[in-house]
Protein backbone atom coordinates (compact mmCIF):
# COMPACT_ATOMS: atom_id res chain seq x y z
CA UNK A 1 0.00 0.00 0.00
CA UNK A 2 2.83 2.26 1.11
CA UNK A 3 4.12 1.60 -2.48
CA UNK A 4 1.02 2.42 -4.55
CA UNK A 5 0.59 5.18 -2.94
CA UNK A 6 3.74 6.97 -3.12
CA UNK A 7 3.45 5.84 -7.15
CA UNK A 8 0.12 7.64 -7.24
CA UNK A 9 1.62 11.03 -6.06
CA UNK A 10 4.36 10.56 -8.11
CA UNK A 11 1.93 9.47 -10.76
CA UNK A 12 -0.04 12.73 -10.87
CA UNK A 13 2.75 14.52 -10.23
CA UNK A 14 4.38 13.46 -13.40
CA UNK A 15 1.28 13.84 -15.52
CA UNK A 16 0.82 17.82 -14.69
CA UNK A 17 4.51 17.97 -16.16
CA UNK A 18 4.05 15.41 -19.18
CA UNK A 19 0.53 17.83 -20.09
CA UNK A 20 3.01 20.76 -19.74
CA UNK A 21 5.94 19.63 -21.99
CA UNK A 22 3.49 18.40 -24.57
CA UNK A 23 1.63 21.78 -24.48
CA UNK A 24 4.84 24.01 -24.64
CA UNK A 25 6.54 22.07 -27.67
CA UNK A 26 3.21 21.85 -29.84
CA UNK A 27 2.99 25.71 -29.31
CA UNK A 28 6.54 26.76 -29.44
CA UNK A 29 8.75 23.76 -30.90
CA UNK A 30 11.57 25.95 -31.75
CA UNK A 31 11.13 27.71 -28.35
CA UNK A 32 10.96 24.42 -26.32
CA UNK A 33 14.02 24.11 -23.67
CA UNK A 34 14.70 20.50 -22.57
CA UNK A 35 17.21 21.55 -20.07
CA UNK A 36 14.90 21.99 -17.15
CA UNK A 37 12.82 19.12 -17.36
CA UNK A 38 16.17 17.03 -17.93
CA UNK A 39 16.85 18.27 -14.65
CA UNK A 40 13.63 17.44 -12.95
CA UNK A 41 13.61 14.10 -14.19
CA UNK A 42 17.74 13.44 -12.99
CA UNK A 43 16.26 15.04 -9.56
CA UNK A 44 13.32 12.38 -9.38
CA UNK A 45 15.87 9.25 -10.37
CA UNK A 46 18.47 10.36 -7.99
CA UNK A 47 15.64 10.71 -4.64
CA UNK A 48 13.38 8.45 -5.08
CA UNK A 49 14.67 5.27 -6.77
CA UNK A 50 18.17 5.68 -4.75
CA UNK A 51 16.83 6.46 -1.77
CA UNK A 52 14.25 3.49 -2.52
CA UNK A 53 17.14 0.96 -3.35
CA UNK A 54 16.30 -2.40 -1.95
CA UNK A 55 12.62 -1.42 -0.50
CA UNK A 56 11.02 -2.97 -4.22
CA UNK A 57 7.49 -2.06 -2.64
CA UNK A 58 8.83 1.62 -3.53
CA UNK A 59 10.74 1.03 -6.33
CA UNK A 60 8.62 -0.84 -8.66
CA UNK A 61 6.04 1.27 -8.73
CA UNK A 62 7.88 4.60 -9.22
CA UNK A 63 9.83 2.98 -12.02
CA UNK A 64 6.44 2.03 -13.48
CA UNK A 65 5.54 5.28 -13.42
CA UNK A 66 8.61 6.80 -15.05
CA UNK A 67 8.69 4.34 -17.48
CA UNK A 68 5.02 5.81 -18.77
CA UNK A 69 6.03 9.02 -18.15
CA UNK A 70 9.07 8.84 -20.63
CA UNK A 71 6.77 6.57 -22.80
CA UNK A 72 4.31 9.64 -23.51
CA UNK A 73 7.30 12.05 -23.99
CA UNK A 74 8.94 9.88 -26.94
CA UNK A 75 10.96 11.76 -29.49
CA UNK A 76 7.82 10.92 -32.14
CA UNK A 77 5.83 13.08 -29.88
CA UNK A 78 8.29 15.88 -28.68
CA UNK A 79 11.36 15.78 -30.96
CA UNK A 80 13.18 18.53 -29.37
CA UNK A 81 13.50 16.33 -26.00
CA UNK A 82 15.04 13.66 -27.94
CA UNK A 83 18.46 13.52 -27.07
CA UNK A 84 17.70 14.24 -23.41
CA UNK A 85 15.03 11.38 -23.55
CA UNK A 86 17.69 8.78 -24.77
CA UNK A 87 19.80 9.84 -22.24
CA UNK A 88 16.62 9.64 -19.34
CA UNK A 89 15.97 5.90 -20.53
CA UNK A 90 19.52 4.38 -20.31
CA UNK A 91 20.67 6.39 -17.55
CA UNK A 92 22.49 4.47 -14.91
CA UNK A 93 19.75 4.90 -12.16
CA UNK A 94 17.46 3.50 -14.04
CA UNK A 95 17.79 1.21 -16.97
CA UNK A 96 19.27 -1.36 -15.02
CA UNK A 97 17.10 -0.65 -12.06
CA UNK A 98 13.97 -1.40 -14.50
CA UNK A 99 15.66 -4.34 -15.82
CA UNK A 100 16.36 -5.83 -12.58
CA UNK A 101 13.38 -5.31 -10.90
CA UNK A 102 11.93 -9.03 -9.88
CA UNK A 103 9.86 -11.77 -11.83
CA UNK A 104 11.02 -9.23 -14.83
CA UNK A 105 8.43 -7.42 -14.15
CA UNK A 106 10.02 -4.04 -15.69
CA UNK A 107 10.95 -5.43 -18.81
CA UNK A 108 7.65 -4.93 -20.42
CA UNK A 109 8.02 -1.38 -20.08
CA UNK A 110 11.49 -1.08 -21.18
CA UNK A 111 10.65 -2.81 -24.69
CA UNK A 112 7.79 -0.53 -25.05
CA UNK A 113 11.01 2.83 -24.75
CA UNK A 114 13.52 0.65 -26.63
CA UNK A 115 10.59 0.53 -29.31
CA UNK A 116 9.27 4.40 -29.47
CA UNK A 117 13.43 4.61 -29.86
CA UNK A 118 13.28 2.63 -32.81
CA UNK A 119 10.20 4.03 -34.56
CA UNK A 120 11.93 7.19 -34.28
CA UNK A 121 14.87 6.54 -35.87
CA UNK A 122 13.39 4.10 -38.15
CA UNK A 123 12.16 6.63 -41.51
CA UNK A 124 15.59 8.21 -40.92
CA UNK A 125 17.53 4.77 -41.18
CA UNK A 126 15.34 3.72 -43.69
CA UNK A 127 16.34 6.41 -46.49
CA UNK A 128 19.64 7.13 -45.26
CA UNK A 129 18.46 10.52 -44.48
CA UNK A 130 21.72 10.78 -41.47
CA UNK A 131 22.16 14.08 -40.47
CA UNK A 132 24.51 14.95 -37.80
CA UNK A 133 21.85 15.04 -34.98
CA UNK A 134 20.27 11.54 -36.15
CA UNK A 135 23.94 10.44 -36.44
CA UNK A 136 24.85 10.97 -33.05
CA UNK A 137 21.06 9.78 -32.30
CA UNK A 138 22.11 6.42 -33.71
CA UNK A 139 25.35 5.87 -32.15
CA UNK A 140 23.25 6.43 -29.05
CA UNK A 141 21.50 3.96 -29.40
CA UNK A 142 23.82 1.29 -30.84
CA UNK A 143 26.29 2.28 -27.65
CA UNK A 144 23.03 1.10 -25.45
CA UNK A 145 22.06 -2.20 -27.50
CA UNK A 146 25.56 -2.58 -26.54
CA UNK A 147 25.21 -2.45 -22.73
CA UNK A 148 22.10 -4.67 -23.21
CA UNK A 149 24.00 -7.41 -24.85
CA UNK A 150 26.61 -7.50 -22.58
CA UNK A 151 24.54 -7.06 -18.85
CA UNK A 152 21.02 -7.86 -19.92
CA UNK A 153 21.29 -10.08 -23.08
CA UNK A 154 18.24 -12.14 -22.12
CA UNK A 155 16.22 -9.04 -22.75
CA UNK A 156 17.30 -9.08 -26.11
CA UNK A 157 16.70 -12.71 -26.62
CA UNK A 158 12.84 -12.36 -25.38
CA UNK A 159 11.99 -9.02 -27.39
CA UNK A 160 13.88 -9.70 -30.58
CA UNK A 161 10.85 -10.36 -32.81
CA UNK A 162 9.36 -7.14 -32.33
CA UNK A 163 12.65 -5.43 -32.54
CA UNK A 164 13.28 -6.85 -35.48
CA UNK A 165 10.19 -5.57 -37.16
CA UNK A 166 11.16 -1.84 -36.63
CA UNK A 167 14.83 -2.34 -37.68
CA UNK A 168 14.98 -1.34 -41.74
CA UNK A 169 16.70 -3.71 -43.50
CA UNK A 170 19.68 -1.92 -44.51
CA UNK A 171 20.55 -1.76 -40.51
CA UNK A 172 22.34 -4.92 -40.44
CA UNK A 173 24.65 -4.31 -37.77
CA UNK A 174 21.76 -3.09 -35.29
CA UNK A 175 20.10 -5.95 -35.86
CA UNK A 176 23.46 -8.23 -35.71
CA UNK A 177 23.60 -6.76 -32.01
CA UNK A 178 20.42 -7.90 -31.37
CA UNK A 179 20.53 -11.42 -32.53
CA UNK A 180 23.60 -12.24 -31.07
CA UNK A 181 22.75 -12.22 -27.68
CA UNK A 182 22.46 -16.04 -25.99
CA UNK A 183 21.54 -16.12 -22.42
CA UNK A 184 24.15 -15.91 -19.72
CA UNK A 185 23.92 -19.65 -18.43
CA UNK A 186 25.14 -20.68 -21.76
CA UNK A 187 28.37 -21.67 -23.43
CA UNK A 188 28.28 -21.22 -26.94
CA UNK A 189 29.93 -24.09 -29.01
CA UNK A 190 32.67 -22.68 -31.11
CA UNK A 191 31.07 -22.48 -34.68
CA UNK A 192 34.84 -22.77 -36.71
CA UNK A 193 35.01 -26.53 -34.89
CA UNK A 194 35.87 -29.14 -37.40
CA UNK A 195 33.24 -31.02 -38.00
CA UNK A 196 30.33 -29.81 -35.40
CA UNK A 197 27.52 -31.61 -35.53
CA UNK A 198 25.13 -28.99 -34.61
CA UNK A 199 21.90 -30.99 -34.61
CA UNK A 200 23.11 -33.51 -31.56
CA UNK A 201 23.82 -30.47 -29.49
CA UNK A 202 21.77 -30.59 -26.34
CA UNK A 203 20.59 -26.99 -26.87
CA UNK A 204 19.00 -27.75 -30.29
CA UNK A 205 16.14 -29.52 -28.73
CA UNK A 206 15.24 -26.54 -26.29
CA UNK A 207 12.70 -23.93 -27.58
CA UNK A 208 13.55 -20.43 -27.08
CA UNK A 209 11.68 -17.96 -24.77
CA UNK A 210 10.07 -15.30 -26.71
CA UNK A 211 7.38 -12.74 -26.61
CA UNK A 212 5.02 -12.83 -29.78
CA UNK A 213 0.79 -12.27 -29.92
CA UNK A 214 0.19 -13.49 -33.30
CA UNK A 215 -3.36 -12.52 -33.14
CA UNK A 216 -2.22 -9.02 -33.52
CA UNK A 217 1.00 -9.72 -35.45
CA UNK A 218 -0.69 -11.97 -37.99
CA UNK A 219 -3.74 -9.45 -39.17
CA UNK A 220 -6.20 -12.02 -39.43
CA UNK A 221 -4.21 -14.48 -41.53
CA UNK A 222 -3.63 -16.39 -38.29
CA UNK A 223 -7.19 -18.51 -39.02
CA UNK A 224 -6.77 -19.40 -42.95
CA UNK A 225 -2.95 -20.02 -42.12
CA UNK A 226 -3.75 -22.64 -39.38
CA UNK A 227 -6.14 -24.33 -41.49
CA UNK A 228 -3.69 -24.66 -44.17
CA UNK A 229 -1.21 -26.24 -41.91
CA UNK A 230 -3.74 -28.17 -40.85
CA UNK A 231 -5.81 -29.55 -43.78
CA UNK A 232 -3.92 -27.80 -46.52
CA UNK A 233 -6.99 -26.08 -47.51
CA UNK A 234 -8.60 -24.20 -49.25
CA UNK A 235 -6.66 -24.95 -51.57
CA UNK A 236 -6.02 -21.45 -53.55
CA UNK A 237 -4.85 -20.07 -50.06
CA UNK A 238 -1.05 -20.65 -51.04
CA UNK A 239 -1.35 -18.89 -54.78
CA UNK A 240 -2.81 -16.38 -52.74
CA UNK A 241 -0.80 -15.77 -50.02
CA UNK A 242 1.61 -13.50 -51.54
CA UNK A 243 -0.92 -10.43 -52.56
CA UNK A 244 -2.39 -11.30 -48.61
CA UNK A 245 1.91 -9.97 -47.63
CA UNK A 246 1.35 -6.67 -49.85
CA UNK A 247 0.96 -3.13 -48.13
CA UNK A 248 -2.07 -0.77 -49.48
CA UNK A 249 -1.11 1.63 -52.09
CA UNK A 250 -0.61 4.39 -49.60
CA UNK A 251 1.20 2.52 -46.92
CA UNK A 252 2.97 1.23 -49.16
CA UNK A 253 4.15 4.97 -50.35
CA UNK A 254 5.06 5.92 -46.69
CA UNK A 255 6.36 3.18 -45.71
CA UNK A 256 9.14 2.49 -48.94
CA UNK A 257 8.22 -0.73 -49.90
CA UNK A 258 5.42 -2.74 -51.08
CA UNK A 259 5.34 -5.81 -48.63
CA UNK A 260 3.98 -5.55 -44.82
CA UNK A 261 7.66 -6.60 -43.40
CA UNK A 262 6.30 -7.05 -40.27
CA UNK A 263 3.47 -9.63 -41.19
CA UNK A 264 5.96 -11.39 -43.34
CA UNK A 265 8.22 -11.51 -40.13
CA UNK A 266 5.18 -13.28 -38.23
CA UNK A 267 4.20 -15.62 -41.18
CA UNK A 268 7.20 -16.97 -41.10
CA UNK A 269 8.02 -17.69 -37.45
CA UNK A 270 4.23 -18.54 -36.93
CA UNK A 271 4.91 -21.08 -39.94
CA UNK A 272 8.02 -22.42 -38.70
CA UNK A 273 6.84 -22.73 -34.76
CA UNK A 274 4.30 -24.97 -36.30
CA UNK A 275 6.72 -27.15 -38.39
CA UNK A 276 8.74 -27.55 -35.17
CA UNK A 277 6.15 -28.27 -32.90
CA UNK A 278 4.31 -30.70 -35.26
CA UNK A 279 6.72 -32.39 -37.56
CA UNK A 280 4.27 -31.70 -40.67
CA UNK A 281 6.07 -31.05 -44.59
CA UNK A 282 3.31 -28.17 -45.77
CA UNK A 283 5.63 -25.58 -43.72
CA UNK A 284 8.62 -26.47 -45.82
CA UNK A 285 6.23 -26.54 -49.18
CA UNK A 286 5.01 -23.08 -48.19
CA UNK A 287 8.59 -21.94 -48.15
CA UNK A 288 9.07 -23.24 -51.09
CA UNK A 289 6.59 -21.54 -53.11
CA UNK A 290 6.62 -18.26 -51.69
CA UNK A 291 10.32 -17.98 -53.13
CA UNK A 292 8.79 -19.12 -56.36
CA UNK A 293 6.13 -16.78 -56.20
CA UNK A 294 7.46 -13.37 -54.61
CA UNK A 295 9.18 -10.79 -57.06
CA UNK A 296 12.81 -10.19 -55.72
CA UNK A 297 11.53 -7.59 -53.25
CA UNK A 298 9.68 -9.87 -51.49
CA UNK A 299 12.15 -12.89 -51.66
CA UNK A 300 14.49 -10.77 -50.09
CA UNK A 301 12.29 -9.95 -47.56
CA UNK A 302 11.22 -13.12 -46.82
CA UNK A 303 14.51 -14.65 -46.41
CA UNK A 304 15.80 -11.74 -44.01
CA UNK A 305 12.79 -13.11 -42.04
CA UNK A 306 13.95 -16.42 -42.21
CA UNK A 307 17.71 -15.17 -41.09
CA UNK A 308 16.28 -12.79 -38.10
CA UNK A 309 15.78 -16.65 -36.15
CA UNK A 310 19.53 -17.91 -36.61
CA UNK A 311 20.64 -16.97 -33.41
CA UNK A 312 21.93 -19.13 -30.24
CA UNK A 313 21.50 -22.47 -30.60
CA UNK A 314 17.91 -23.72 -29.72
CA UNK A 315 15.24 -25.08 -31.92
CA UNK A 316 14.24 -21.89 -33.93
CA UNK A 317 17.96 -21.45 -35.01
CA UNK A 318 18.29 -25.31 -36.19
CA UNK A 319 15.00 -25.53 -37.74
CA UNK A 320 15.54 -22.37 -40.20
CA UNK A 321 19.14 -22.66 -41.00
CA UNK A 322 18.04 -26.43 -42.60
CA UNK A 323 14.94 -24.20 -44.37
CA UNK A 324 17.77 -21.87 -45.75
CA UNK A 325 19.85 -24.49 -46.60
CA UNK A 326 17.41 -26.72 -48.33
CA UNK A 327 15.67 -23.74 -50.19
CA UNK A 328 19.62 -23.26 -51.68
CA UNK A 329 19.57 -26.96 -52.35
CA UNK A 330 16.15 -27.24 -53.66
CA UNK A 331 15.50 -24.94 -55.72
CA UNK A 332 16.25 -24.18 -59.56
CA UNK A 333 16.05 -20.92 -59.70
CA UNK A 334 19.56 -19.49 -59.71
CA UNK A 335 18.34 -16.06 -58.07
CA UNK A 336 17.36 -17.48 -55.20
CA UNK A 337 20.60 -19.24 -54.25
CA UNK A 338 22.09 -15.97 -55.41
CA UNK A 339 19.44 -14.13 -52.86
CA UNK A 340 20.33 -16.42 -50.09
CA UNK A 341 23.78 -16.11 -50.34
CA UNK A 342 23.22 -12.23 -50.24
CA UNK A 343 20.80 -12.51 -46.91
CA UNK A 344 23.60 -14.22 -45.26
CA UNK A 345 26.96 -12.50 -46.62
CA UNK A 346 25.75 -8.95 -45.96
CA UNK A 347 25.37 -9.77 -42.53
CA UNK A 348 29.00 -11.27 -42.21
CA UNK A 349 30.57 -8.40 -43.58
CA UNK A 350 30.23 -5.64 -41.23
CA UNK A 351 31.82 -5.49 -37.30
CA UNK A 352 30.93 -8.01 -35.51
CA UNK A 353 29.09 -9.46 -33.26
CA UNK A 354 27.59 -12.05 -35.64
CA UNK A 355 24.96 -14.40 -34.38
CA UNK A 356 26.26 -17.92 -33.93
CA UNK A 357 23.30 -19.76 -36.23
CA UNK A 358 24.49 -17.29 -38.86
CA UNK A 359 28.00 -18.36 -39.07
CA UNK A 360 26.85 -21.88 -38.42
CA UNK A 361 24.51 -21.78 -41.73
CA UNK A 362 27.01 -20.01 -43.86
CA UNK A 363 29.85 -22.27 -43.22
CA UNK A 364 27.49 -25.19 -43.74
CA UNK A 365 26.82 -23.47 -46.66
CA UNK A 366 30.46 -23.15 -48.24
CA UNK A 367 31.68 -26.67 -46.84
CA UNK A 368 29.04 -29.32 -47.83
CA UNK A 369 30.18 -30.52 -51.36
CA UNK A 370 25.97 -31.07 -51.44
CA UNK A 371 25.34 -27.33 -51.96
CA UNK A 372 28.21 -26.61 -54.71
CA UNK A 373 28.59 -23.28 -53.72
CA UNK A 374 31.97 -22.55 -55.44
CA UNK A 375 29.98 -23.92 -58.73
CA UNK A 376 27.77 -20.92 -59.01
CA UNK A 377 28.36 -18.27 -61.23
CA UNK A 378 27.53 -15.59 -58.70
CA UNK A 379 30.68 -16.23 -56.66
CA UNK A 380 32.68 -15.74 -59.43
CA UNK A 381 30.90 -12.26 -61.66
CA UNK A 382 33.57 -9.91 -61.28
CA UNK A 383 36.67 -10.20 -58.84
CA UNK A 384 35.92 -7.69 -56.36
CA UNK A 385 33.09 -10.40 -55.69
CA UNK A 386 34.84 -13.39 -55.79
CA UNK A 387 37.71 -11.99 -53.74
CA UNK A 388 34.57 -10.72 -51.05
CA UNK A 389 33.86 -14.83 -50.95
CA UNK A 390 37.33 -15.45 -50.81
CA UNK A 391 37.90 -13.48 -47.83
CA UNK A 392 34.98 -14.11 -45.98
CA UNK A 393 35.33 -17.84 -46.53
CA UNK A 394 38.95 -17.48 -45.20
CA UNK A 395 37.67 -15.69 -42.15
CA UNK A 396 35.48 -18.70 -41.36
CA UNK A 397 36.82 -22.19 -42.24
CA UNK A 398 40.45 -21.54 -42.71
CA UNK A 399 42.54 -20.05 -45.53
CA UNK A 400 44.01 -23.14 -46.60
CA UNK A 401 41.39 -25.39 -46.16
CA UNK A 402 39.17 -22.31 -48.03
CA UNK A 403 41.37 -23.12 -51.52
CA UNK A 404 41.65 -26.20 -51.47
CA UNK A 405 38.03 -27.14 -51.51
CA UNK A 406 37.02 -24.13 -53.47
CA UNK A 407 39.39 -25.82 -56.02
CA UNK A 408 37.94 -29.28 -55.12
CA UNK A 409 34.35 -27.21 -56.41
CA UNK A 410 35.79 -25.87 -59.54
CA UNK A 411 37.20 -28.72 -60.66
CA UNK A 412 34.20 -30.75 -60.17
CA UNK A 413 32.43 -28.11 -62.00
CA UNK A 414 34.65 -28.58 -64.92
Amino acid sequence: ARGVRRASQLFRVLGVVVNIMQKTSKESPSAFNPRPYFRMFIGWYMELLEAAVGDEVVMIPSLAALADALLALQPLRIPAFAFSWLELISHRHFMPKLLLASGQNGWPHFQKLLLALLQFLEPYLHNAELTEPIRLMYKGTLRMLLVLLHDFPEFLCKYHFQLCDVIPSSCIQMRNLMLSAFPRNMRLPDPFTPNLKVDLLPEISESPRIVVDFNTSLKGLQVPLSTYLSLRQPADFLGELPQKLLLPQVEAVAAGTRYNVPLINAVVLYVGMNAIHKGQAIPMEIFQQLVVDLDAEGRYLLLNAIANQLRYPNSHTHYFSCVLLFLFAESSLEIVKEQITRVLLERLIVNRPHPWGLLITFIELIKNPRYQFWSHPFTRCAPEVERLFENVARSCIGQKQGEEEKKAAELAAV
